[in-house]
C-alpha cells in the first residue's frame, strides 16, 4: 500500500478519518471537496473536486452522509486505489470477521466473530457488534450502539447513538433508528423508528 493517503471530504467526520489513518501510518496527502475549505485543521492540500482520472494516491472517501458515501463510491467503482479500510488500532476486532473495503472502524468499537461487514460502512466509537451479525454496505452504526448477536442490518441504514438492537432482529434498508431507541422487532426498509420500545416515526420515500 502506498503510504500517502488522501480524502474525499474534508469537515468533522473526515477529522476522524484522518487520525485513524495517521495511526496506522499512513500520512494525508490532501483532500477532495467540491471547493476549498476555510477551516484547514490538518493543512491538507485542496486537490480540487474528486474526478478519477486526477487521483494518484490511495484514497478514502471520508463522508458521514450514508447516500452521498454511496454516491462517490459508485462512481470510483473498481478504481485500483480505493481498496482500503480503517481501522483504529484500539478497536477489537474477532480474526473472523470480514470488513468490506472503505469500511471505517473507530476507537473502542468491538466486532466479534463471524461478523460481516459490507464496504463503505462506519462502526462508531464504542459500538458493539456481536457474533454473527450483518452489516450490509453504506450504512452507518452510531457511537455506543449495540448490536446484539445474529442482528443483520440492510443497505444505507443509520442505527443512532446508544441505540440497542436485540438478538436476531432484522433491519431493513434505508431505516433510521433515533438515539437511545431499543429495537425489540423486524424493522422494514425505508422506516424511522424511535423510543424504547421503538416504534414508527414515519416512513420515507
Amino acid at each position: 500500500m502506498n503510504d500517502f493517503i488522501s480524502f474525499i471530504g474534508y469537515s468533522g467526520h473526515s477529522y476522524v478519518c484522518i487520525e485513524i489513518a495517521k495511526l496506522n501510518s499512513l500520512s494525508p496527502f490532501g483532500y477532495y471537496d467540491l471547493s476549498e475549505k476555510s477551516k484547514n485543521p490538518y493543512k491538507l492540500k485542496f486537490l480540487g473536486s474528486e474526478r478519477k482520472n486526477s487521483i494518484k494516491q490511495t484514497f478514502f472517501i471520508s463522508v458521514g452522509s450514508n447516500q452521498l458515501r454511496k454516491e462517490i463510491f459508485e462512481g470510483f467503482s473498481n478504481h485500483k486505489l480505493m481498496n482500503i479500510k480503517l481501522i483504529h488500532p484500539n478497536s477489537s476486532i474477532s480474526k473472523s470477521a470480514k470488513i468490506g473495503i472503505q469500511s471505517l472502524v473507530c476507537a473502542k468499537a468491538v466486532i466479534n466473530p463471524q461478523v460481516k461487514i459490507g464496504r463503505g460502512v462506519i462502526v462508531n466509537t464504542g459500538s458493539i457488534v456481536e457474533h454473527d451479525c450483518k452489516i450490509d454496505d453504506f450504512s452507518h452504526i452510531a457511537t455506543g450502539a449495540v448490536l446484539a448477536g445474529n442482528v443483520s442490518i440492510g443497505k444505507g441504514s443509520f442505527i443512532g447513538a446508544n441505540s440497542v438492537i436485540k438478538q436476531g432482529v432484522k433491519i431493513g434498508d434505508n431505516v433510521v433508528i433515533g438515539a437511545g431507541s431499543v429495537v425489540l422487532n423486524d424493522i422494514q426498509n425505508n422506516l424511522t423508528v424511535v423510543g424504547n420500545p421503538a416504534k414508527t416515526l414515519y416512513e420515507s420515500e
